[in-house]
């Protein structure tokens, strides 16, 4: 392994300190390569089993104009989307080798290019057939499922058959999140993390679903631990990126339903979405934004024509399981309303009792091929910043790869850099250097929570980004008579993120690099479009720079190797100044190396440090300092 844990911090083979900054590739490898599986196309799914995912992230031919594109940026890290779909799409145990041989290969290359690794198998709300991202479409049928009728029962909201080009507000930005809370999702997730528990009676091939499902997951993320275990480059493994907690925790009829309040479209309780899938109409109510809230401007019948998404034959689990049953005018009714809350007459906690076991054994099986392999896990957001208790148990030679986006921005999808909404407090924050406070804040609170729950492991904040297509696409216009001018807002939220992370020491991998991004589509899934690249921006192949977007707000100066313990860094934008203290060890005998990229110093730069020899790399990009004595250091770099 390349690089072992020492604390909060990731420390090479000479014993320096490593600061990763990279990127996630991609934002399309959620969807398949052939056919071309983006968002929006329409499709029924039914060719889910002949699909294939070589190409994601990147088409091997193309790959090194774009790894070379990502290091001269600066970058040293990146984290590497996988999907379930992808490994094990034709059906249990038939395991796709065409794709486990091309992602090798696109990781070897990586290599050779000076990147660190780590694979995140992705997942969004379960699976491309229920709005993201994720699960083979074969896991339906398994536990008796339709996936062909989600739609007309309104067990999903999917892009492929929502969104209509003439009139956007039947598929808005982040409406794909509202398939969390509809049928689908809740039955796949409640039985994936706990059918033991709440669905004994879903058997599949004589095991519990919970088993079947989750030791199908390990064994197919298991086939790219085997390609990947000896290349010391590839740190680890993620966990399943965000998952769900489904119903578990939950009332039925969505009393004291915590978060309720910031959800976006249909509100649907457990009942509300357990009786639509099984064919019943259902008044439901839809929230949206509102200025700076979210509040509910209507209310709809559902499933009007009483679809049902149950295979023929297959009796439904949750009427089974006795959760809910029909009155004697054959209206439906709860029977069961605690059925998700409690378990042996104790209160169930989803992280502690379904979530952190998942980790173990999820640990246990990749290690079980990849003994020395770091997990990256990941908690929820906000019960993170707010400091809260998760009962998340993290694993021996773990990493917190938490998550944080500017939600008001990509909400919004507004530069709200003057105005924004502060998570933990609930209230709005105004003026932007109290915005920039409270960024900075906020991923304190992360790394504190890795500190004081987790043992003080390394933090890396796995996604943070933001949608390039902010405020109407206004950039996009602006950039075919002004390339210049056009990103300056996208520059000043790049910027106040990156000193928030700065600020805090933090390792980051940004949300995302796309190659096959465009104006119109994004990152080809669900409307996304927080791709630092697009082949729309780039007017010279043979600059490394064209095609990026916002380059100044995410190329900057950085120290990539500390001989020591890193205490501060700080880039001042405007007046082009980078200040790094450190606490020296004169025995290790090697550099500190510090990343200067020439599109912030376009004429050099003067460099003042405190004690110690420097050598100068300009072609490369590059600050060598090789220090004489222990303790503090500062580094200064002004431009010429």
């Amino acid at each position: 392994m390349k690089l072992k844990i020492d604390k909060e911090w990731f420390i090479d083979e000479k014993g320096r300190t490593v600061l990763l900054r990279g990127v996630n590739l991609s934002g399309s490898s959620k969807v398949p390569f052939k056919p071309n599986g983006a968002t929006h196309i329409k499709t029924d799914f039914r060719d889910h089993q002949e699909v294939s995912f070589v190409g994601r992230p990147i088409p091997l031919n193309e790959a090194p104009d774009h790894l070379s594109r990502l290091k001269h940026w600066g970058f040293n890290c990146l984290r590497i989307l996988t999907t379930w779909e992808a490994i094990e799409h034709e059906g249990p145990k038939k395991y796709d080798n065409e794709y486990l041989d091309y992602i090798e290969e696109f990781i070897k290359l990586a290599i050779e290019y000076g990147f660190y690794i780590f694979i995140d198998p992705h997942q969004d709300v379960w699976s491309r057939m229920t709005g993201g991202d994720g699960a083979p479409g074969w896991t339906f049928e398994k536990v008796g499922l339709d996936f062909t009728k989600f739609e007309a029962s309104e067990a999903t909201f999917i892009m492929q058959n929502r969104y209509d080009p003439q009139d956007p507000s039947k598929f808005p930005p982040l409406y794909w999140t509202n398939n969390n809370y509809r049928f689908a999702n809740g039955t796949m997730w409640t039985l994936f993390f706990a059918s033991n528990d709440f669905a004994s009676s879903c058997k599949v091939n004589g095991s519990s679903a919970q088993s079947y499902l989750q030791e199908h997951f390990f064994e197919a993320i298991k086939q790219v631990a085997l390609r990947v275990k000896d290349y010391p480059e590839v740190l680890g493994f993620d966990i399943l990126d965000e998952p769900s907690e489904g119903w578990i925790g939950k009332f039925v009829d969505g009393s004291q339903w915590e978060g309720k309040s910031e959800v976006l479209g249909h509100v649907f309780t457990p009942f509300d979405a357990m009786l639509t899938g099984a064919g019943y109409t259902r008044t439901v109510g839809y929230q949206e934004i509102k200025r700076f809230g979210i509040k509910e401007t209507r209310k709809d019948e559902l499933n009007k024509y009483n679809i049902s998404c149950w295979l023929e034959g297959v009796e439904d689990i949750w009427k089974k399981e006795g959760i809910w049953g029909l009155d004697k005018e054959n209206n439906p009714i709860i029977l069961k309303n605690e059925y998700f809350m409690m378990k042996n007459g104790k209160k169930v906690n989803f992280y502690r009792d379904y979530l952190s076991p998942f980790i173990k054994n999820y640990s246990e099986a990749i290690r079980d091929v990849f003994p020395d392999t770091m997990i990256f896990f990941t908690g929820p957001s906000e019960n993170v910043l707010k400091g809260e208790s998760l009962d998340i148990e993290s694993p021996d030679n773990s990493v917190h790869g938490a998550h944080w986006f500017d939600v008001a921005t990509v909400g919004t999808k507004k530069a709200m850099l003057k105005a924004n909404y502060n998570l933990i407090t609930g209230k709005p924050v105004v003026g932007k250097g109290n915005v920039k406070k409270m960024f900075i804040s906020q991923l304190e609170a992360v790394k504190n929570y890795s500190n004081i729950y987790f043992g003080g492991i390394p933090t890396i904040i796995g996604e943070f980004g933001l949608a390039y297509d902010i405020n109407n696409k206004e950039a996009y216009k602006i950039f075919k008579n002004n390339p210049e001018e056009a990103w300056n807002t996208h520059v000043q939220a790049l910027s106040m993120y990156y000193n928030a992370l700065d600020a805090n020491l933090l390792n980051s991998t940004q949300w995302n690099y796309t190659f096959d991004n465009t104006n119109e589509w994004g990152d080809m899934w669900n409307l996304e479009d927080l791709s630092i690249f697009s082949r729309d921006q780039q007017t010279d192949p043979g600059d490394l720079n064209s095609g990026g977007r916002a380059i100044h707000g995410f190329c900057r100066p950085r120290y990539i190797y500390c001989t020591g313990k890193p205490l501060k860094m700080e880039f001042k934008f405007k007046e082009g100044i980078f200040i790094f203290n450190f606490e020296g060890n004169s025995s290790i005998s090697d550099y500190t190396v510090i990343f200067v990229p020439k599109i912030q110093y376009p004429n050099g730069f003067n460099v003042e440090i405190s004690e110690g020899e420097i050598t100068k790399k300009e072609e490369e990009q590059l600050l060598f300092i090789k220090i004489k004595e222990n303790g503090f250091h500062s580094v200064k770099i002004t431009r010429i």
